[in-house]
């Protein structure tokens, strides 16, 4: 198993805290992997095996559980008196109104509760509110490219890069050899993830409609995009759908961890702007899987995984707009902010200015970032700092 270091600390950090520890992250991330490794450190600190309790409502032999009231009598029957008591409830989301046994479970001492989902609506609405103040929400997602060559001893970058773009960051993928099996285990992943976390939990009939929309979105990649102009194109294309729609479908896939949404923001307006979002798959192996390599851009597949390590770094991220030009991604945590710009390569002058222009336009003095394959000594221009990708990816 690779250590998956920085959630463990997370959740160490968290340890008999007076929280609900939730877990929440696409499926197959390596939710249930990072359970098993924060179980073995208890173990380590002296936790014995009777103080843990671990049920995986995915697996059949809890299928007796779904109940919240007979779920609540079985982690009291199993509870040690006098000693704290770990509860580790996998894929929660199973269980219908499972908030009355996590509540009850919360108010009585000696309860320590960690729980994971594969669903964003696990922590919406009503439940929200139940639990408001009594959870800390720690969000996992699949490999960083830092972790997917740290089983490698001497990994030659570009070509794990190569590999890590192709087959995606699922931490299963590294134990697969051959092309055609990394392809139908990505294609189970994101079948597993449309039925039973968009179709079934939002009461969606219609696979062919969702997928349409996924495969539109996973083709446009890195574009700013509008509902309205999806539903136009499908509708053009012989699929008539409203953009109510469509707006439905694309927040089941967002709620379902499979897309990330990324707001624009006007940056010398200093506003967010209402319409026009980046969406970005949450793995670009499973986009693979369902487009293949036709017309693939590399370039916005790059942007991609800077994307999705911003958000592992703690940011939260916007789209840049200024003037009529873009920066393709603010970046803001509880320290400030941070400019990125994206490009494969940047040795031809007119891309160099070109890719630069945005930055130099922004008159604030956050830090800003020129990201490229380009394998050369880092840059400075201007204060505007040039730095290979691959570099940055595991610098962290």
């Amino acid at each position: 198993m690779i250590e998956r270091t920085e959630y463990l600390n997370k959740l160490i950090a968290f340890k008999d805290k007076q929280l609900i520890k939730v877990v929440t992250g696409v499926r197959r991330c390596g939710k249930s992997t990072l359970f098993r490794l924060f179980q073995e450190y208890l173990k380590k600190d002296g936790v014995s095996e009777k103080q843990i309790q671990s049920v995986n409502f995915e697996d059949m032999a809890f299928s007796d559980l779904l109940d919240p009231k007979k779920l609540y009598d079985y982690i009291m029957k199993n509870a040690q008196k006098g000693k704290k008591n770990y509860i580790f409830l996998d894929e929660i989301q199973n269980v219908a109104e499972f908030q009355k046994a996590v509540d009850s479970l919360y108010i009585r001492e000696g309860f320590d509760i960690y729980i994971t989902g594969s669903n964003a609506f696990l922590l919406s609405g009503e439940l929200a509110t139940l639990l408001s103040g009594r959870y800390v929400e720690i969000k996992m997602l699949p490999l960083s490219f830092k972790e997917f060559v740290s089983s490698k001893e001497k990994p030659n970058l570009q070509e794990e890069y190569a590999r890590y773009l192709e087959y995606g960051s699922f931490p299963y993928v590294l134990q697969i050899d051959d092309d055609a099996s990394i392809r139908n285990y990505l294609s189970d992943i994101l079948n597993s993830i449309v039925v039973k976390d968009v179709l079934t939990r939002h009461r969606i009939n219609d696979t062919s409609d969702v997928l349409r929309i996924l495969k539109f979105i996973f083709d446009t990649t890195g574009n700013i995009i509008s509902i309205k102009k999806i539903s136009d194109t499908m509708t053009s294309a012989g699929y008539k759908i409203t953009p109510q729609t469509v707006e439905k479908y694309i927040r089941a896939l967002t709620e379902s961890f499979v897309l990330y949404s990324a707001s624009r923001y006007d940056i010398k307006g200093k506003k967010y702007l209402q319409s026009g979002d980046k969406y970005y798959p949450v793995d670009t192996g499973i986009r693979y899987a369902l487009l293949g390599k036709r017309g693939t851009d590399t370039g916005h597949l790059l942007e991609n995984i800077v994307y999705l390590e911003l958000l592992r770094r703690g940011y939260t991220v916007f789209v840049g707009k200024v003037a009529d030009t873009e920066v393709d991604f603010v970046a803001v945590n509880q320290d400030g902010t941070s400019y990125y710009q994206v490009s494969q390569t940047v040795m031809d002058k007119t891309v160099l200015e070109r890719e630069l222009k945005p930055l130099q336009s922004i008159k604030d003095h956050y830090p800003k970032y020129l990201l490229t394959l380009d394998y050369l000594p880092d840059g400075d221009y201007d204060g505007i700092k040039r730095l290979n990708v691959l570099n940055w990816l595991i610098s962290k």
